[in-house]
């Protein structure tokens, strides 16, 4: 692919293997230059397991793996390097648009949440919020398929499968068991 397509950035996937072959896109550097940085932090893991103590010390393959990454990742930002810019387009606009940066922020902020709220209030919070901002429908249409969608998923994976879930503010285990109180006729 060597042309450019400035208007084909809609939010569909452009990653065709190689990108555009004789220009670079915005950010390409700085990605490239974190993968080096990223794949040299891993080798001095990897060297710290076991130094260079023998070819079948515990860290060998570790080593070998990390430094292929450094190789490999050097070789591709200097590539990079000398690769002219693509004109017209912008981080901000093609590449990393505010909607990923939010959505990115809301799984960060999911993370965090996890554990003091439970999954259920936890993933309400996440779905609605981000399938407001996603689909642009009317509050009643995106709380129902939120709410909708996590109670399938947990009877599916709490009932049935019965994989425990952080319970954090929401009674989960007396919920539980006064369906089963309900259905075994209060036994």
């Amino acid at each position: 692919m060597s042309r450019i397509e400035t208007d084909h950035h809609d939010g569909t996937s452009d990653a065709t293997p190689g990108g555009y072959e004789a220009q670079r896109r915005p950010g390409e550097l700085v990605f490239g230059a974190l993968m080096v940085i990223g794949s040299l932090v891993l080798l001095w893991n990897a060297y710290g397991i076991s130094g260079f103590e023998a070819l079948s010390a515990p860290g060998s393959v570790p080593m070998a793996t990390t430094a292929v990454m450094v190789i490999t990742s050097v070789i591709i930002f200097l590539h990079d390097l000398r690769l002219p810019r693509v004109a017209g387009e912008t981080v901000a606009r093609d590449i990393l648009p505010g909607v990923v940066v939010i959505i990115a922020l809301l799984l960060v902020a999911y993370g965090f949440l996890l554990r003091p709220l439970g999954f259920l209030p936890t993933s309400a919070l996440f779905l609605i919020v981000s399938l407001k901002l996603l689909a642009r429908r009317g509050w009643l249409w995106t709380v129902s398929i939120s709410v909708g969608s996590l109670v399938l998923i947990w009877v599916i994976f709490r009932i049935i499968f019965t994989v425990l879930m952080p319970a954090g503010i929401v009674p989960e285990a007396e919920l539980i068991q006064t369906f089963r109180n309900l259905f075994s006729g209060g036994q």
